[in-house]
C-alpha cells in the first residue's frame, strides 16, 4: 500500500474561500513498486470498470475516472449524474449546483482532494460544472463527516480527487468537438503529461472546452389555476462559452519529507442570450404582440489557486505543513431591453415604449489558508490532531445604471439605438465587504479490533464575521458576529466476512448562513410587494446525522449496497415578519397590507431516505464483458415555515441512474448507455411556489480502440429531448399567498435537443 496526500492545488480550478483541510486517502500503488501507472492503462480503457470499495472508515462510495470516461462528460457535474443521491435543479443541459440527497446545494460540501471549496455564490455552494472532467482521478461520495474535515456537510460531501504528479507516466492528447441541436459546433481540446523532472515528478495539463446550451421555452400565464389565459411567452435561450484551464503539480523530496508545489488557473468566458416574445390571449401573431425582451449576460470568471505542502517524519510521527492562496474574480455585464407594443391598446406600428437596463457585477473573493497537523501511532490506537486557519475577504460591487426609457415607432424584434448608460449606483446590498476568519482545532483517534475498524473525533470550529455594507442605514453599515460549534463524529466498519460489511456513523455538522442573508440593507418589494432585510446576527444551522449501511462484494469486481440516513437539523433558517418593539409588524414600502420580512433561526427540520447502489459485471450470466450499474434513492423530509408543513425546498422525491457497458475484445470496441430520472421537486418561498418536473435523460457511447495508444469515441447526450416543466404560483404578497389570492399562475416548459460528441484520445 502507498500513502498519498492528495491536494486540491494539484489540479482544481476553484479553491476559494476554503478552509485548509487536507484529507489522506489510502490507495493501492500501481504495479511496479509504487511507480506511476502507464498512461494508456488509464486513458485507453479496455474493459468495463465499476465502483470501488472505499477503504475509509466513514461510510462512502468511490468511483474511478474510468467509470465516467467512456461517456466523455464535459464537467464534474455531468459525471455526478451517475452516482447515487445527487440531483440538480439546473436548466436542461446544465449541471451546476450538486444537491446531495436532494437538499439545497448549500447543504452539500464539495471537496477537492479532501479540501473544502466554497464557490462564488451567495449560498456558499460550489458549481461543479466549472471543473473539467478531464482532471478527475476519482469521485468519492462521503456520506458522513470526520473530524479532520470541515464540518460544512449536512447532507454529505462529494470529494473530487484530481490527478497529481504520481498519477501518470507519459502523456495524452484529446481532440474532438460537440455538435448541438441548433447546428453549431464547439471544440474540445486537451493535453496532459506526467513524468520525472529533476529530482521530483511533474504533471501539467491544459484544456480548452467549448460549452453551448441552446434551449427553447414556452410559458402560459393565467389569472389563477384553471382560470383565464392572459398571455403566452415564447423564448429562446442560448448559453455559449469557452472554458480554459491550466494546472501543474510538482512533488520532490525535501528535508527528509516531500514538498508539493501546485497551481491552477481556470477562465470561464460565457455569453448568455435570451430573447422572448409575449402575446396577448395566447394568439401568436403580430397584432397581439405585447412585448419583445432582449436579455444578454456576458460572464468572465477567473480562478487562481497556489498551494504548497510539506510532509515528513517529525516528533515521533508524521507532520504536515501547508499554506495556500486562492481567489476568484467574477465579472458580469447584463443588458435587458424591452419593447412594449400594446400599452395604448393599439397594435404595431403605433408608437411603442422601449426600456433598457444595465447591471454590472464585480466580485473578488480571496482567501489565505494554512494547516499544521500531526499523526502518530500510539500502539493500540492512532492519534491525529491539527489546527486549520483561514482568512477570507469577499468584496462585492453590484451597480445599476439609470434606466433608459423612450417612445419610438418600433418594429417587432428590432433593438433601437440605445444611448450610453450613465448614473451607475450600487443596488441595495450591492456594495459590501465580508471578512470571515476561522480557526479550527481538531483531534481524532482510530483503531482496529479484529474485523472492526473505528474512528472517533472532535472538531471545534470558530468563526468571526465582519460585514461592511455601504448601502445599509448608517447605523448598520458595519456589523459583526461570531460563533463557535463543537462537532463530534464517530464511525465504525464491521467486516462480517471477506465479502460482507456493515458501516455505521454519527456526526454533528454545520451550515453557515448565506451571504445575502447577512446584509442589513433593505430590499424593497423583494418578494412581491413585500420587503426584505437581512439579519447580520444569524447563527449557523446545525445537524446531527446518522448513516447505517450494508455492502456486499459480488464476485471479483462487483459490489452492491444499501444505506439508510437521517438528519435532524436545528436552528433552521426561515423567513420571519419584522416587528417593532411592541411586536407590531412593520409596514412594507408597498403600504398597508405589505410587510417587511427577514430570516432567523427558528424551528427544526428532518431529512431521511434510503439509497441503493449496484455496480457489477455479469459474470454469473456468462457475460464477463458486460457491466451494469444501478443507483436509486428515495428521499423525504419535513420542515415547517410560515405557511405550515412542507418538504425541504427543491428536494426531489427520488433519483435513479442506471446503465451498462459492453466490450467486444475481438473488435477492440465497446458501447453502452446511461438512463437518468429525477423525481418531482417543490419550492415554497415568500410570495411564490414552484413545482418542478424533469424529463428523463438517455446517453450512449460507441468506442473503437486502435492498438494500445488510440481510442475514438462517439457519445450522445439528451437523446430523449429532456424537458424541464415548472408550475409557478405567484402572489402579490405573503398574506395573499396564505389566502390563495393569485396574482398569476404560470406554466413553463424548457426543452433542448440532443448533443453529439466525437473525441479522439492518443497516448504517448
Amino acid at each position: 500500500m502507498k500513502r498519498i496526500l492528495l491536494l486540491a492545488a494539484a489540479a482544481t480550478p476553484l479553491l476559494l474561500a476554503g478552509e485548509a483541510v487536507a484529507q489522506e486517502f489510502i490507495v493501492t500503488a500501481p504495479e511496479g513498486g509504487g511507480e506511476p501507472a502507464r498512461v494508456e492503462d488509464i486513458v485507453i480503457v479496455g474493459e468495463a470498470t465499476y465502483r470501488n470499495r472505499s477503504d475509509e472508515t466513514a461510510p462512502g462510495l468511490s468511483y474511478d475516472q474510468q467509470y465516467f470516461q467512456r461517456f466523455e462528460p464535459l464537467s464534474v457535474g455531468d459525471a455526478l449524474r451517475r452516482v447515487p443521491s445527487v440531483t440538480f435543479l439546473s436548466d436542461v443541459l446544465e449541471s451546476d449546483g450538486a444537491r446531495m440527497r436532494g437538499l439545497d446545494a448549500g447543504y452539500t460540501q464539495i471537496l477537492i482532494d479532501g479540501e473544502r471549496v466554497p464557490g462564488a455564490g451567495v449560498d456558499r455552494s460550489f458549481f461543479v460544472d466549472r471543473i473539467p472532467a478531464e482532471l478527475i482521478e476519482r469521485v468519492e461520495v462521503v456520506r458522513s463527516s470526520s473530524a479532520n474535515r470541515s464540518g460544512d456537510a449536512v447532507a454529505g460531501a462529494i470529494n473530487i480527487v484530481l490527478r497529481d504528479a504520481y498519477t501518470l507516466d507519459g502523456g495524452y492528447v484529446r481532440a474532438g468537438g460537440l455538435y448541438y441541436s441548433d447546428g453549431e459546433w464547439a471544440p474540445s481540446l486537451g493535453l496532459t503529461w506526467g513524468g520525472e523532472v529533476g529530482p521530483g515528478r511533474l504533471i501539467v495539463s491544459a484544456n480548452l472546452q467549448g460549452r453551448r446550451s441552446p434551449k427553447d421555452k414556452f410559458s402560459q400565464r393565467f389569472d389563477q389555476p384553471g382560470g383565464t389565459l392572459d398571455n403566452v411567452e415564447v423564448q429562446t435561450d442560448v448559453r455559449d462559452g469557452t472554458d480554459y484551464s491550466f494546472n501543474a503539480n510538482y512533488q520532490v523530496p525535501v528535508f527528509g519529507g516531500e514538498l508539493e508545489l501546485a497551481g491552477v488557473f481556470v477562465r470561464t468566458d460565457r455569453y448568455q442570450d435570451e430573447d422572448s416574445w409575449e402575446y396577448r390571449d395566447g394568439i401568436q401573431d403580430e397584432a397581439n404582440l405585447l412585448s419583445y425582451n432582449d436579455n444578454n449576460l456576458d460572464i468572465l470568471t477567473d480562478n487562481l489557486s497556489l498551494r504548497g505542502r510539506w510532509r515528513g517524519e517529525m516528533m515521533g510521527g508524521e507532520t504536515t505543513l501547508r499554506l495556500g492562496y486562492a481567489n476568484i474574480s467574477d465579472e458580469q455585464d447584463e443588458f435587458e431591453g424591452e419593447s412594449e407594443y400594446l400599452r395604448d391598446g393599439t397594435p404595431f406600428p403605433d408608437e411603442d415604449r422601449y426600456t433598457a437596463d444595465r447591471t454590472l457585477v464585480d466580485i473578488l473573493d480571496e482567501e489565505w489558508s494554512a494547516r499544521i497537523s500531526h499523526q502518530r501511532d500510539l500502539g493500540a490506537v492512532e492519534l491525529e490532531f491539527g489546527l486549520d486557519w483561514s482568512s477570507q475577504t469577499r468584496d462585492s460591487l453590484i451597480t445599476e445604471a439609470d434606466r433608459i426609457r423612450f417612445n419610438v415607432p418600433n418594429a417587432p424584434g428590432v433593438r433601437p439605438t440605445v444611448p450610453p448608460f450613465s448614473g451607475y449606483a450600487p443596488v441595495a446590498g450591492g456594495d459590501s465587504l465580508i471578512e470571515e476568519d476561522r480557526l479550527d482545532p481538531w483531534a481524532m483517534i482510530s483503531g482496529e479490533a479484529g474485523p472492526v475498524r473505528w474512528e472517533a473525533g472532535l472538531r471545534y470550529e470558530t468563526t468571526d464575521v465582519t460585514i461592511t455594507d455601504e448601502t445599509a442605514a448608517p447605523a448598520d453599515r458595519v456589523t459583526s458576529n461570531d460563533y463557535a460549534e463543537l462537532l463530534p463524529s464517530a464511525a465504525i466498519r464491521w467486516s462480517l466476512t471477506e465479502d460482507d460489511r456493515i458501516t455505521a456513523s454519527v456526526a454533528r455538522t454545520i451550515r453557515r448562513p448565506r451571504f445575502d442573508y447577512l446584509s442589513p440593507a433593505l430590499l424593497e418589494e423583494e418578494y412581491g410587494d413585500d420587503d426584505f432585510i437581512g439579519n447580520p446576527d444569524l447563527q449557523p444551522e446545525t445537524a446531527v446525522g446518522f448513516d447505517v449501511g450494508y455492502e456486499r462484494r459480488l464476485g471479483r469486481r462487483g459490489v452492491a449496497g444499501i444505506n439508510l440516513f437521517y438528519r435532524d437539523i436545528a436552528n433552521l433558517t426561515e423567513a420571519v415578519v419584522v416587528t417593532d418593539a411592541a411586536g407590531t409588524p412593520l409596514v412594507g414600502s408597498g403600504g398597508a397590507g405589505t410587510f417587511v420580512y427577514s430570516v432567523d433561526n427558528v424551528g427544526d427540520g428532518q431529512v431521511w431516505g434510503v439509497e441503493l447502489d449496484l455496480s457489477t459485471p455479469l459474470d454469473a450470466l456468462g457475460m464477463p464483458n458486460t457491466g451494469v450499474f444501478f443507483n436509486w434513492s428515495w428521499l423525504d423530509s419535513q420542515v415547517d415555515d410560515l405557511m405550515g408543513e412542507r418538504r425541504f425546498n427543491g428536494q426531489s422525491d427520488q433519483v435513479l441512474s442506471a446503465g451498462f457497458t459492453h466490450d467486444i475484445p475481438t473488435w477492440q470496441a465497446a458501447f453502452g448507455a446511461t438512463y437518468f430520472h429525477q423525481g418531482e421537486a417543490y419550492d415554497r418561498v415568500l410570495a411564490e411556489e414552484i413545482h418542478t418536473r424533469y424529463g428523463d435523460n438517455l446517453e450512449i457511447f460507441l468506442e473503437r480502440r486502435f492498438g494500445e495508444n488510440v481510442v475514438l469515441r462517439l457519445t450522445g447526450t439528451n437523446l430523449l429531448d429532456s424537458s424541464k416543466d415548472e408550475d409557478f404560483d405567484k402572489f402579490d404578497n405573503v398574506a395573499d399567498q396564505i389566502a390563495r389570492n393569485y396574482d398569476e399562475f404560470e406554466l413553463e416548459t424548457e426543452s433542448a435537443g440532443p448533443v453529439w460528441q466525437v473525441a479522439l484520445r492518443w497516448t504517448f
